[in-house]
């Protein structure tokens, strides 16, 4: 034991002198201070609960409704439009394209045929409002990262018949971790010394905005969040209209999993009520089982809705304190601390809380070039707005794809094919080294291709490779 022992601060003085720092920080508002405040001073005081893993049982089909039994609305033009009245679209919008080497919101990646997601979101959205004569707004929860830019685009958009709205989740400090003060007030000015704080932050923001209130005078009634990189993430009729016939509060849209998914969340009934659990939360011993498709079989899609009065009530009352997903960092050599929160882990506050086993088709992320490959491929076609798969394909899994580094950013994969080969009859495609591909060219079954070590491997024009390895021309 070393002689000088550092003083023990409480959890208190911790807070206390947080507090003080954060109250000189004059970027941010008070609200989005008290929020910060809250959710570190319930992170000290360690009140995340272990899962009592003897407890988790398996949701009946009561609280996990299987799609199937879900009764087809009316088809009546006006029943629907009073359904489609009391809704509100809202993606989550803080995400920047960096992973896949661009610029700007995630959200202008040009996806198919020159639209982006945002251009696909607000077509859909249109022609829903053109075919019903109803008005669907969309909201856009944006990051301090993704605003400015995001403000600009949607202005391209002020001719549609759909009312857009943008506002801001909350920007919170870095906390560092050696002294636990805030980054900003160590001389950290830029935006490096901020961070969101995960899409749970969207109730508060909702309501701190000012946005919440005004959709409830609208008469709106639902908010349907999701990704705005999931082009599966369409607006079903027969979702909202059993969570309005069932006043259910909280939906979570989730499917089953695959050998892909084994890391998702995903939902259980633990002590009477319906409650997600992630993979940060399983004690060591139980994680392989946490990721067999057997015990637990679906894992949620980030498709969720949520009724607007209960997000209200919830937030009001300071009720939604959900886990805290805590994310160490490093900026510039120094070790910082995130705190966030998932919206999907808010389920359990509300009331009538259900989960619907939706379609695979729902859940059709983009978060590589790789799933880009997918959706600009013969497997998807494009009609107004909606991302429809090929029923060409029997197999209702969609082919796996890894590509090397060399394709990681979106310029140097559109750069490497020439046009997207067919692959509606592809199992597996791995790529590796420099590789190029030319026009028309077919993929099937399993196909392997590797390029060695400083050699460009380029395939022809046309060529149809089924179960194949390629290394080298030769083997074309």
């Amino acid at each position: 034991m070393a002689a000088t022992a550092d003083p023990v601060v409480s959890v208190d003085e911790k807070v206390a002198k947080l507090q003080a720092d954060v109250a000189k920080l004059d970027q941010i508002s008070e609200n989005e201070k008290a929020g910060f405040i809250s959710l570190v001073s319930r992170y000290l005081s360690g009140e995340a609960d272990q899962i009592e893993w003897s407890k988790i049982q398996t949701p009946t089909d009561e609280v996990v409704v299987p799609y199937d039994t879900l009764t087809t609305p009316p088809e009546d033009l006006d029943e629907t439009k009073k359904l489609l009245d009391k809704l509100v679209v809202l993606k989550l919008n803080g995400g920047l394209g960096t992973t896949m080497g661009c610029t700007g919101p995630k959200s202008v990646i040009e996806v198919r045929n020159g639209f982006t997601f945002l251009d696909l979101i607000v077509i859909q959205i249109e022609s829903l409002n053109k075919k019903y004569g109803c008005s669907v707004p969309l909201l856009l929860m944006n990051s301090f990262n993704t605003h400015d830019d995001t403000q600009k685009i949607v202005e391209k958009y002020s001719n549609s018949n759909i009312e857009i709205h943008t506002f801001n989740q909350s920007q919170y400090p870095r906390i560092v971790t050696e002294d636990f003060s805030p980054l900003p007030s160590k001389g950290k000015a830029g935006k490096d010394g901020w961070y969101p704080p995960g899409h749970g932050d969207v109730f508060p923001s909702l309501n701190n905005s000012g946005k919440l209130d005004l959709l409830l005078a609208q008469g709106k009634e639902y908010v349907f969040v999701a990704n705005s990189d999931n082009l599966g993430a369409i607006v079903d009729i027969k979702i909202l209209n059993h969570l309005i016939n069932n006043q259910n509060e909280y939906c979570m849209e989730v499917t089953p999993k695959t050998l892909a998914d084994v890391k998702g969340g995903t939902l259980i009934s633990y002590e009477g009520r319906v409650q997600l659990l992630e993979i940060a939360q399983v004690p060591d011993e139980h994680v392989n089982e946490f990721k067999s498709i057997e015990k637990f079989k679906i894992f949620n899609t980030n498709n969720l809705w949520v009724n607007l009065k209960a997000i209200k009530r919830l937030v009001e009352a300071d009720a939604l304190k959900m886990e805290i997903i805590p994310n160490p960092k490093e900026v510039d050599g120094v070790k910082v601390l995130q705190l966030e929160t998932a919206a999907g882990a808010a389920i359990r506050f509300f009331d009538k809380a259900i989960g619907i086993n939706v379609p695979r088709s729902r859940f059709l992320p983009v978060k590589a070039t790789s799933d880009l490959l997918l959706v600009q491929s013969d497997l998807y076609t494009l009609v107004d707005g909606f991302v429809i798969r090929n029923p060409a394909r029997t197999n209702p899994a969609n082919p796996s794809i890894e590509l090397g580094p060399e394709f990681k950013k979106v310029a140097n994969f559109l750069a490497r094919f020439k046009s997207i080969p067919s692959i509606v009859e592809l199992d597996s495609l791995k790529v590796s080294g420099d590789v190029w591909f030319g026009s028309g060219i077919t993929l099937k079954g399993k196909v392997t291709i590797t390029a060695k070590s400083g050699v460009k491997l380029e395939i022809p024009d046309g060529a149809v490779l089924e179960n194949k390895d390629v290394n080298g021309p030769e083997d074309l």
